[in-house]
């Protein structure tokens, strides 16, 4: 039934869409599933996702896997049975690969859910009710289930999980659930109408919220500041050109800049109406909007406007007032050339603006270590044609978002060539040519100053952050170089170079010179602390700095200190989301499995020398596992530009795997190991010298 959706609507594998639903209420209780949850059914073809119901007059061709029936939150039992209790790492290891190798889809990869933005789902139903696409009733009844099992306590929502309540996130929901079905009356709309009416109502909603309230005929385009459409013509080298933006802040400013230019507005309905009077404490025909153009509301405001950027938008308000319409017409013109060029290089998988603006445009009609095991040998070869059938580069999701990432680039290429290393039963390797492709497009990636960003150079200075405008985000508008995107790269560069040593030999051999010289002198972690000085750990072991004689560098010996003093108690680590917020390490009142393991693969990666420190981590992975081999569900483990949160369901379970087979691999004499894993190898020499 999704078959003919936009490609930016089919739906995510998730099990905060379908299965248990938890209502963020104190006492948390289930909000139980509108549909009949044995008959939805997934697909995967090369990484393209696509669920669908099978209507109760309609029989099931098959039964529900092991995938449908995990991600839907219905009994497993019969697929993964419960195991005796793991007392050692290399048991543990080998009850969690059991368990995930269960979950591999038809075509190879893993399907788990990305999710923590709770504008999305409100953005695709606006989008959807905008370009007058109807959803299939069963999507729209999940739906509906998932946004209310998000709302606070105190009637409102948040723009992530872990955020208070908001204006925006309180509008985005609001506006979902009625487009969903419930009315005025209803006791969680009457709750979050109440929320919305005691922070002033919609009126004080950021930039980007602004933009889609005036989509959809409930906000006026007079009130937003002009993002001067015109500036698409002017040369790209121009400062502050939108060309030297990061990739998806240039992405949105487009589409909004678009969307502004042609005034882009939804029919007045009924529904339409009677939000105008809902969302608003005034009287909505009375509102000054003009004045309304920089009223955000204190909660949502997470980066405030430059004086710079107020006295562009004055100057742009004042244009706007006088703009020469044919001007005008080109701008929307150039613009539009470069929306369809970004929908045909991503497969239309990028945005929900871009369904309405390709139906404004053109029509309601347009287009839119376990390798020995013979038990893992077909897991891991269709893991394996799943990775070549996605290489373009490599983007962050599938091959349908062509946008390439560098780590992902890094990061497949080399898992690529070590299964073909590993697994003598995958005879169909991959092209050289193709792996030095990927090469090409990574070198071809580094910034100036040594480092790697994410999906393309660095563009601009850090001074385009002066020209934010998001207002909910920050530190959006350049992509930086990371820590991890930089030490991905080089240990992908460096295992290519011992099986290709005559590949551009002299650029990678530069680079990793040159990577010497950027890691040492910095002391900026990306993302959260533990999770960047995990990668940092791992580029320093890549370049040999490790623990020799009980000594290391001091730039290693530091990391590995900062680490150690943030075990706690049992054992384990935790870092509060709140800590990317405020630049400084929060603790975490629980450690996190996650966290936990990125802390024990970041002192094993140099040979920290106390193992007992490492037995006691690893303990906390043996004694929280599950008995069917997964692990419980942690915290929030990742965040973007200060005031987002992203959860990734694989994460609780594909990093305690790789904790457990290194420490196995690496101290198979200790009492918390016990052990080799199956036809495994004991600390190599490969891994005594610190060579990645």
């Amino acid at each position: 039934q999704t078959e003919n959706w936009p490609a930016c609507f089919k739906l995510p594998t998730s099990s905060v869409f379908f299965g248990r639903c938890l209502r963020r209420r104190k006492g948390a209780h289930e909000i139980e599933p509108k549909t009949d949850l044995t008959r939805w059914r997934f697909s995967s073809v090369e990484g393209r996702q696509k669920w669908y119901y099978v209507a109760d007059s309609e029989e099931c061709a098959r039964e529900q896997n092991a995938l449908e029936a995990y991600t839907l939150g219905l009994d497993i039992s019969k697929f993964f049975p419960d195991l005796p209790k793991a007392s050692t790492a290399q048991e543990a290891v080998q009850k969690a690969i059991k368990f995930f190798s269960g979950l591999q889809a038809e075509d190879g990869h893993w399907a788990m859910e990305c999710s923590g933005v709770l504008s999305l789902a409100p953005a695709i139903l606006m989008s959807c009710y905008a370009a007058k696409i109807s959803l299939p009733e069963e999507v729209e009844r999940e739906l509906l289930r998932y946004i209310l099992s998000k709302q606070l306590p105190d009637g409102g929502w948040g723009l992530h999980l872990k955020e208070q309540s908001t204006v925006f996130g309180t509008t985005f929901s609001y506006i979902a659930i009625r487009i969903l079905g419930l009315g005025p009356d209803h006791p969680d709309v009457v709750r979050a109408r109440i929320n919305l009416h005691k922070k002033g109502g919609a009126l004080g909603i950021p930039n980007l919220g602004k933009v889609w309230l005036a989509i959809m005929n409930l906000y006026s385009w007079e009130g937003m500041n002009s993002p001067f459409p015109e500036l698409w013509l002017f040369p790209t080298w121009l400062p502050g050109h939108p060309s030297t933006y990061w990739c998806h802040a240039r992405h949105i400013t487009l589409a909004m800049s678009y969307c502004y230019a042609t005034r882009l507005t939804v029919e007045e309905d009924e529904l339409i109406q009677s939000l105008r009077e809902e969302i608003y404490v005034e009287d909505f025909s009375t509102i000054d909007w003009p004045a309304q153009r920089n009223n955000i509301y204190e909660a949502d405001l997470h980066s405030a406007h430059s004086w710079m950027l107020d006295a562009a938008f004055a100057t742009f308000n004042l244009y706007e007032r006088y703009h020469f319409t044919s001007f005008r017409k080109q701008a929307i013109a150039e613009m539009y050339e470069q929306i369809k060029a970004d929908d045909i290089f991503s497969n239309a998988t990028n945005s929900t603006f871009h369904v309405l603006i390709s139906r404004y445009a053109d029509g309601a009609d347009s287009p839119a270590g376990v390798q020995n095991n013979p038990d893992y040998a077909s897991c891991l070869k269709k893991a394996h044609e799943f990775l070549k059938a996605s290489q373009g580069g490599f983007p962050f999701s599938n091959r349908e978002n062509d946008w390439i990432v560098s780590d992902c680039t890094a990061e497949a290429m080399r898992t690529l060539m070590l299964l073909e290393e590993k697994c003598p039963f995958i005879e169909d390797h991959v092209a050289p040519q193709r792996l030095f492709d990927a090469v090409n497009v990574i070198l071809s990636m580094r910034n100036s100053d040594g480092g790697f960003a994410s999906y393309e150079t660095r563009r601009g200075s850090r001074l385009l952050e002066i020209m934010n405008s998001s207002e909910i985000y920050a530190d959006c508008m350049v992509d930086h170089t990371y820590i991890e995107c930089t030490s991905s790269v080089m240990q992908g560069l460096k295992h290519f170079g011992k099986r290709f040593p005559n590949h551009r030999e002299d650029e990678i051999s530069i680079f990793h010179s040159a990577a010497d010289g950027f890691f040492l002198p910095d002391r900026r972690w990306g993302v959260c602390f533990t999770y960047g000085t995990w990668f940092g750990l791992e580029a320093f072991a890549c370049m040999g700095y490790i623990y020799r004689g009980g000594e290391a560098c001091k730039e290693v010996t530091k990391a590995c200190e900062f680490l150690v003093s943030k075990q706690m108690e049992d054992g384990g680590w935790g870092e509060e989301f709140e800590s990317y917020r405020f630049r400084k390490y929060i603790q975490h009142t629980v450690s996190q499995i996650h966290q936990t393991s990125w802390a024990l693969l970041g002192l094993m990666a140099v040979r920290y020398p106390d193992v007992r420190v490492l037995e006691r981590g690893i303990q906390v992975l043996i004694d929280r596992q599950t008995s069917i081999g997964e692990w419980p569900q942690g915290d929030i483990a990742t965040a973007f530009y200060k005031a987002g949160t992203l959860h990734y369901n694989a994460y609780r379970i594909i990093f305690p795997i790789f904790t457990l087979a290194r420490f196995t691999r690496l101290y198979p004499s200790s009492p918390v190991a016990k052990g080799l894993l199956k036809n495994g190898s004991v600390h190599s020499e490969q891994s005594q010298n610190g060579r990645c």
